[in-house]
C-alpha cells in the first residue's frame, strides 16, 4: 500500500512539474497554443507598434513573413511614436504593409478618422487600413459600454476612412466584440483575434491573429513578443487581394 501511495505521489509531482514547464515555455514563447497549418495558411505577417521599439525592417522581413501592419494612431489625437520611422523603413522591404488605428470609445468617429488620415500617407500596394475595436480600460466589459453610440461613431469613422483612401477598411476585433458588430458591419473584411483557439468555422475572416507571444529577430523594444497573423488564402489570393485594393 505504501509503495502504491508513493507511486501516486510521484505521478502527481511529475504532472505538476510538467504543467509548470509547459506554462513557462508558453510564457517565453517557446511553444504556442495555436499553430496554423502552413499548407493551408502559407501567408504569415506581424503587427507592430512602439512596444517593439526600433525595428530592423531588413532583418524582420526575412522572418518568414509576407506582410506587416503598423500602428499609426489611437483616438482623436494620439500618434504612435514609432510610426513615421516604421512606415518609411518598412516600404524599403519586400513586405506588404498596412496601417491600423486603435478605436477610442471616448472620441468622435470624425475626429479619429481625421487623425488617421492626416498621419498615414499612401504606400505602394498598401494593404487596406485597419481599425482595431476591442475592450480596454474602463470599457473592458461590454456592459460598461454604450454599444449603440460606439457603433454609430465607428460607422462614421469607417465611412470617412473609406472615402479618403478609396478602399473599404478591415475591422480587427475579438470574438466577443464581433458578436456586437457583425450585424452592422458584416460587409467589412474581418481580422479576428483568437490566440487560444481557432476561429469559428462560421466566421468569414480575412486575417487571423493567432499568437501574441512569438519571438522574432529584428526589434529591440521593451516588449520581447510580437503578434503573429495569417491571411486566409494562398499566395496568389494574397497578392490578388492586395492588387484589388
Amino acid at each position: 500500500m505504501e509503495q502504491l501511495k508513493r507511486k501516486i505521489l510521484l505521478s502527481i509531482v511529475a504532472l505538476v512539474l510538467l504543467i509548470c514547464l509547459a506554462m513557462i515555455l508558453l510564457y517565453y514563447g517557446v511553444i504556442h497554443i495555436n499553430n496554423p497549418s502552413k499548407k493551408k495558411y502559407p501567408i504569415k505577417g506581424v503587427d507592430v507598434s512602439h512596444y517593439q521599439g526600433e525595428i530592423d525592417w531588413d532583418k524582420l522581413s526575412k522572418e518568414d513573413i509576407k506582410f506587416a501592419y503598423i500602428k499609426a494612431t489611437e483616438g482623436s489625437q494620439h500618434k504612435d511614436e514609432q510610426f513615421d520611422e516604421n512606415w518609411s523603413k518598412a516600404q524599403n522591404t519586400d513586405l506588404r504593409i498596412g496601417a491600423y488605428h486603435f478605436f477610442s470609445f471616448d472620441s468622435s468617429g470624425t475626429d479619429q478618422a481625421q487623425n488617421f488620415c492626416n498621419t498615414v500617407t499612401v504606400a505602394s500596394k498598401m494593404l487596406p487600413p485597419v481599425v482595431d475595436v476591442e475592450p480596454y480600460g474602463r470599457y473592458i466589459n461590454l456592459s460598461d459600454t454604450d454599444k449603440e453610440k460606439m457603433i454609430e461613431e465607428l460607422q462614421i469613422y469607417l465611412q470617412s476612412v473609406e472615402s479618403f483612401y478609396k478602399v473599404k477598411p478591415v475591422i480587427y476585433t475579438t470574438n466577443e466584440w464581433w458578436d456586437v458588430l457583425k450585424n452592422k458591419f458584416s460587409d467589412y473584411d474581418l481580422w479576428i483575434r483568437d490566440v487560444y483557439g481557432k476561429p469559428d468555422s462560421s466566421l468569414n475572416w480575412t486575417f487571423w491573429q493567432y499568437s501574441n507571444r512569438h519571438v522574432l529577430s529584428g526589434y529591440s523594444g521593451t516588449e520581447r513578443y510580437i503578434d503573429m497573423n495569417v491571411f486566409c488564402g494562398d499566395e496568389k489570393e494574397f497578392y490578388a487581394y492586395i492588387s484589388e485594393k
